[in-house]
């Protein structure tokens, strides 16, 4: 097993405007890519548990021609709300880096 931050190349959270965070996976190679995507350890499912959230809540899917994988979920805060404590949403990414890929 190796943690998908090791796995990939970048992994970064930011705004999709002030009502949702999105995430983006990154690979430099396709053998990586295709590893962890065949995997099926890194999907909506698991997504929505590293937040705490429905999986119907999260948009998430695999884009081949990038090797990339993007997920986007609610923002726990309105953007600019006194309970945001990320902005940006820059910081949010920290929970699918330990996701373990066989």
């Amino acid at each position: 097993m190796t943690a998908l931050a090791k796995l990939a190349r970048l992994i970064r959270s930011k705004n999709a405007g002030p009502f949702e965070l999105t995430f983006d996976i990154m690979f430099d190679d396709e053998a990586t890519y295709r590893r962890v995507k065949d995997s099926g350890r890194v999907s909506r499912e698991a997504v929505a548990q590293r937040y705490g959230l429905p999986s119907r809540d999260v948009k998430f899917f695999f884009c081949d021609n990038a090797l990339a994988i993007k997920a986007s979920i609610p923002r726990p805060a309105i953007q600019g709300d006194l309970d945001d404590a990320d902005g940006h949403g820059g910081q949010q990414y920290a929970p699918l880096m330990d996701i373990e890929v066989p």
